[in-house]
């Protein structure tokens, strides 16, 4: 039996050796099945042209360029592509026209016609989730050579977060509103506070800053200065309002008014407000004629308190899945705390301290968290629309036009991004997305 064993073997081993032999090219590329492309997919971005070609495994491959015209030769070893696949790729503004041709019988070659000379790049990647094995081909412009792709990295690292202010009211010797059960307004704003910093700090291109992270008193014009030393783009004071009457309950939005209250409980409240700290004063622009200081200050609160009632609507529309709202628009009167220049600022009475209810929830850890997450969705709505030039919220390297079956795992995948930096870049609530809805693919 083994005898027999080892003969066999020598017999197949000579045949095998004779075969390769004699025709060493048809073995070699029959022993390895063909890749096949199973799609390419192609997105114009700024400055360069992505190719992503969808493979059912590994490829050995090589690019190289030629001139007169202009060209990039894409050579993929041993693989398959459809027929017409390649026609089905549009032209861009760099590319002129694709092509495809077998070459020695099994390699496949793909030539790239250029309006202009570019720089390529490729790379491979492995599957990862539900995509397969994946070539990677990037078509740079003339101008984006490997040191300028180096100077583009560093400007996207360098793009900065959006700056939100938190501002918990009251503290130290100031308590602020007392509830029945002895809640102390202080400590709830403080506690929603800092829930809502982790909110704002688990979104990409938002960062938080703390007026106050301690049970310390601040006066009101300490509070804007922190906010203009963090050049903060927004601030938001929080609050927990009290009244008279028991049966009161419901959140407010305010923002800054110039021409007085819109109503009189937006006049009282920014009294009582106000008169927790009677030293607030002017804020110096640094300009010496009076009448230009008023004129400029005029005009950044102009501005400013615009901003402001654009971004409390938004506040506003979320924390009314939360609480009931007192009132349906944003309130307008004289706070002190947000007068800060070229910051717009509102101020949130979350609820009543002086409602049973109210209370019993704001002392809840469950139910600040919602409330956090409810400023923190208002907040990135507002900023997915105006946020401010050079910071990371504001770049996106391309649109995408959903289309139907399309998900966000499979966007990010296309694009080369994250899930999550999807989510942030465009305020997306869930992961639902709608046919023909725009989505900005935000800087990797």
């Amino acid at each position: 039996m083994g005898k027999s064993r080892r003969k066999f073997l020598k017999q197949l081993v000579g045949v095998s050796s004779a075969a390769g032999l004699s025709g060493t090219g048809v073995l070699s590329h029959a022993a390895v099945s063909k890749a096949k492309i199973q799609d390419i997919r192609l997105s114009n971005n700024r400055g360069y042209v992505r190719l992503v070609f969808d493979l059912d495994q590994s490829v050995q491959h090589s690019i190289f360029s030629l001139h007169g015209p202009e060209r990039v030769v894409l050579d993929l070893k041993n693989t398959d592509i459809p027929a017409g696949m390649i026609d089905m790729i549009q032209a861009s503004s760099l590319i002129r026209g694709i092509r495809s041709g077998i070459q020695n019988g099994h390699d496949l070659r793909v030539v790239f016609d250029l309006h202009e000379k570019m720089s390529p790049r490729s790379f491979l990647l492995a599957p990862s989730g539900d995509a397969g094995h994946r070539l990677v081909l990037d078509l740079y412009d003339a101008e984006t050579n490997n040191e300028s792709v180096v100077e583009k990295a560093k400007a996207k690292k360098e793009l900065r977060d959006v700056i939100i202010a938190i501002d918990a009211g009251h503290g130290g010797k100031d308590p602020g509103a007392i509830g029945r059960n002895g809640t102390k307004e202080k400590t709830i704003t403080l506690q929603i506070a800092k829930k809502l910093e982790k909110v704002i700090n688990g979104q990409r291109g938002m960062k938080a800053i703390l007026t106050r992270s301690d049970d310390r008193f601040l006066h009101l014009r300490e509070r804007i200065a922190k906010a203009r030393k963090n050049d903060a783009d927004m601030m938001i004071s929080l609050h927990a309002d009290s009244f008279p009457d028991p049966r009161a309950r419901g959140s407010s939005v305010f923002a800054l008014s110039v021409d007085g209250a819109s109503s009189e409980m937006a006049r009282l409240l920014a009294d009582k407000e106000n008169s927790a700290d009677m030293l607030f004063g002017d804020i110096s622009l640094a300009v010496d004629d009076q009448m230009v200081k008023e004129v400029l200050f005029d005009l950044s609160l102009t501005g400013t308190v615009q901003s402001s009632l654009d971004i409390g609507d938004e506040v506003l529309k979320q924390i009314g899945s939360v609480n009931r709202v007192h009132k349906k628009k944003v309130q307008q009167a004289g706070f002190a705390v947000l007068k800060a220049p070229n910051i717009p600022s509102v101020l949130l009475e979350t609820a009543f301290l002086s409602n049973p209810r109210e209370e019993k929830n704001l002392r809840s850890s469950a139910h600040q968290q919602k409330i956090a997450k409810a400023i923190g969705r208002g907040v990135s709505s507002y900023f997915q629309r105006k946020a401010p030039p050079g910071t990371w919220l504001s770049e996106a390297v391309t649109e995408y036009k959903v289309k139907p079956g399309d998900n966000l795992s499979v966007i990010a995948e296309k694009f080369n991004t994250s899930v999550n930096d999807l989510r942030s870049r465009n305020a997306l609530q869930s992961n639902n997305l709608d046919a023909g809805q725009v989505l900005k693919i935000p800087v990797s």
